[in-house]
């Protein structure tokens, strides 16, 4: 194997070489594949459903934290007609604590058209799959090979990982995304002659699934980033595709994949504002798209770099019988995809018959855990009634 990787995978230099490394991968997830909520039994093919929403949850979360939100999803709303029918706020107070709430609107959203435009049945191409809202390249791609056994493969960070290192691949993401997906691609298996394998459950779901364990075979990816070729300390002994491997070649395994540094977001800050009138607190929707988008929240000022105190605090809600705005010690801290926050914290009391500003309610402090609320507004609550 060439000892470094520069240039796109051509067949003169992969074809011999790598033509076992689909079995021993197949062979290797037969005996070790992690056992999911999403994932069926051995011998069993995936749900549409349930690959898809598991797709949509592990989008930048990880399978720890997924695992009891996927469950309480699928008791409650077993299939793709019943998450249609659902509310949007059901959705995200469901979703509550997940993050990344365009996810949950995208969710609801793309269930309604499967359901309006698609007779309650995904559709079974990557093609098909895109035109989904909130179904990007890789979603649409991974439920195309789990679900229906397209030769796909679906790259995550475990894959990009796996390959990186197997490959040696200098060039830094996300620049070698391309030729990443490329190197993965000739892990797949050899082509199947025949292309209908039944699937169980709705006959309309048959139709376009091909003979292939592309599902499998990405999955095997996922499964060995995972658990073998993790981030630090890779069990390099254990790896079906150690033999292969140019950076354990090398003995610098842990120096992949290459990264381009990220710019660190400039910090915001701001003020928020956690008001009670006995046993309820004030509280409000935000809009329903942007950041947070119809996610509940506490009233709070704008986030603003270099924003202080002052400016934040005269933001507060306009309120009958706030005698003053009680200032929490230390602040609330929170990190976004794109910025670090910090919120500094103001408490107040008012009086029985104070009325909710507009566009804000009274909500039960008892009943606040089945409010929408996303992490940062639950860490400021608890640092305002602590």
């Amino acid at each position: 194997m060439n000892p470094s990787v520069n240039a796109k995978p051509t067949r003169h230099d992969v074809a011999d070489e790598t033509s076992s490394r689909p079995a021993l991968l197949l062979d290797w997830y037969d005996r070790h594949r992690r056992r999911l909520p999403w994932r069926p039994l051995p011998g069993h093919s995936a749900e549409p459903y349930r690959v898809w929403l598991s797709e949509i949850m592990l989008q930048q979360t990880g399978v720890k934290t997924v695992g009891p939100y996927f469950e309480k999803f699928v008791a409650r709303w077993p299939d793709v007609a019943s998450l249609a029918s659902a509310s949007l706020d059901d959705v995200l107070r469901m979703w509550a604590g997940l993050g990344y709430y365009s996810r949950a609107r995208n969710l609801h959203a793309c269930a309604v058209a499967v359901v309006r435009e698609h007779g309650s049945v995904f559709p079974n191409t990557e093609e098909g799959l895109r035109s989904l809202p909130g179904v990007g390249p890789y979603t649409a791609a991974a439920i195309a090979a789990i679900a229906f056994g397209r030769r796909t493969m679906p790259v995550d960070g475990n894959i990009e990982r796996v390959i990186s290192r197997l490959f040696a691949v200098e060039q830094p993401l996300p620049q070698s995304k391309p030729l990443i997906r490329q190197f993965a691609t000739t892990l797949l298996e050899e082509e199947q002659v025949g292309d209908e394998r039944p699937r169980a459950g709705d006959e309309k779901s048959r139709a376009g699934h091909v003979n292939s364990r592309a599902g499998d075979s990405a999955q095997a990816l996922m499964d060995l980033g995972a658990s073998i070729c993790t981030p630090r300390k890779p069990a390099c002994a254990l790896c079906p595709l150690n033999d292969d491997c140019v950076s354990r070649a090398r003995g610098n395994q842990e120096t992949f994949p290459r990264k381009t540094p990220k710019k660190a977001g400039e910090l915001r800050r701001g003020a928020a504002f956690v008001v009670t009138r006995g046993n309820e607190m004030l509280v409000r929707t935000r809009a329903p798209k942007g950041l947070l988008g119809g996610m509940v929240e506490v009233p709070n000022s704008s986030w603003l770099a270099a924003q202080d105190d002052t400016s934040a605090l005269q933001q507060a809600p306009e309120l009958n019988g706030v005698a003053r705005w009680r200032r929490k010690t230390g602040v609330v801290t929170h990190v976004f995809t794109h910025f670090p926050l910090e919120l500094v914290v103001y408490t107040a009391r008012v009086s029985a018959g104070a009325r909710a500003p507009r566009g804000m309610r009274w909500a039960p402090i008892s009943t606040l855990a089945d409010e929408a609320l996303p992490n940062l507004m639950r860490k400021v609550i608890a640092h305002g009634l602590g």
